[in-house]
């Protein structure tokens, strides 16, 4: 085996390392596609989409304590239902199931088409604008927002929140930090104005009426619960939409085509989730000593999935770093897989089709009105009228 230490040691997948985090999974997969980390503590990574995939198979060797996420996000508490494992996690899971399968999602379609109507109006009206901040972010939290009962009042402060807990975690923990002690208190002082309210049909109250082992949830269960949904349900949905709508801007092809074809947007969507995926990667711990590919990974140690490079894995996909808008086999871990896949998948990849289609529909021809803009994120999105 080569001396791969020197890729391995400063492998990251946040912020800037994102930039050419494509070229750096090509290369890990080909010289190391198990290797070792030395950031936030060290973790080892997995690259390859059949490790990956067997590793979300394996929750008992491969545990989601003390958090999915790394680094955390600071809360001081498990999010539930993804850091719980098996058995309690099928009952916390459970309890979110009836609200995101596909008839729940099906009928809150014509709100999000309404709203994404409305939002385009505020794009067309200029000749160049930050679709991010007018399209992007604002449809998934008025979405998601009406949906879980979060108050009309608070949603302007959403946005500054999920930057300060997602984006700076990594730059400048103690400002993450800050920001998600006061999401957990802002759920702790919205759920306390509500207690006994389970008489609507928003997510709140559905929580207040759900029971495990015939028990009402805790205060702290609730509170977690509602972190993790404002959380998943803000950031991840705007990503995809920015990302998509950042590809079609520079490919004026697929752009015309998903125009002509509108039918072809869901096949187009599941493409940008695959290459684009907002969940880069997920982290669990691993619970007893085991190999992978000859790496010898230690009962304890930290374990990084790194879905985004097993999207574009060439034994599973064909012309992996290339999009095709009309590609039909696309098992891909945009999701996950196993028993923590993304439990609001359904109405995650609704959001994007209704998103890009309205907005194709609403919107002339585009073009980026600022080249240097990246891929990743939900920060800035320059979008001008094409001209000619």
């Amino acid at each position: 085996m080569t001396d791969d230490r020197a890729v391995e040691a400063g492998f990251d997948f946040h912020e800037d390392a994102l930039d050419d985090i494509f070229s750096t999974y090509t290369r890990l997969r080909a010289t190391c596609p198990v290797g070792r980390s030395e950031n936030y503590d060290g973790f080892w990574y997995l690259t390859k989409n059949e490790d990956i995939f067997a590793a979300e198979q394996d929750p008992g060797t491969f545990s989601v304590a003390p958090s999915m996420l790394l680094p955390d996000l600071g809360t001081g508490f498990p999010m539930i239902p993804i850091d719980i494992d098996p058995p309690d996690h099928a009952l916390y899971r459970r309890i979110l199931l009836p609200l995101f399968t596909p008839r729940a999602v099906a009928r809150l379609e014509d709100g999000m088409r309404r709203t994404a109507r409305q939002l385009v109006q505020q794009v067309i009206e200029q000749d160049a604008a930050d679709v991010s901040a007018l399209y992007a972010r604002p449809m998934p939290t008025i979405v998601f927002s009406r949906l879980a009962g979060f108050p009309e009042k608070d949603w302007p402060k959403f946005d500054a929140w999920v930057d300060d807990i997602i984006y700076e975690r990594t730059i400048d923990p103690a400002r993450a930090h800050a920001a998600a002690r006061e999401v957990a208190d802002y759920f702790d002082q919205l759920l306390q104005a509500r207690r006994g309210d389970a008489g609507d049909h928003d997510l709140i109250s559905q929580l207040y009426r759900a029971r495990i082992d015939g028990r009402p949830l805790t205060h702290s269960e609730l509170v977690s619960y509602c972190y993790l949904l404002f959380i998943a349900g803000l950031d991840t949905t705007a990503w995809a939409i920015r990302s998509s709508l950042w590809y079609l801007a520079r490919n004026p092809e697929d752009q015309e085509r998903l125009r002509r074809q509108p039918d072809l947007i869901p096949v187009a969507a599941e493409e940008f989730l695959r290459t684009m995926s907002p969940v880069q990667a997920m982290a669990r711990t691993c619970r007893a000593d085991t190999e992978i590919r000859g790496r010898q990974i230690k009962a304890g140690d930290r374990v990084v999935l790194v879905f985004g490079a097993g999207n574009r894995d060439p034994d599973s996909f064909e012309t992996p770093d290339e999009i095709h808008i009309d590609r039909e086999s696309n098992r891909h871990l945009a999701f996950g897989a196993g028993i923590h896949r993304c439990v609001g998948s359904h109405l995650g990849r609704r959001e994007l089709v209704v998103a890009l289609e309205e907005f194709l529909a609403g919107m002339p021809a585009f073009r980026p009105g600022q080249p240097e803009e990246k891929w990743h994120g939900i920060g800035r999105l320059t979008l001008e009228r094409a001209r000619g």
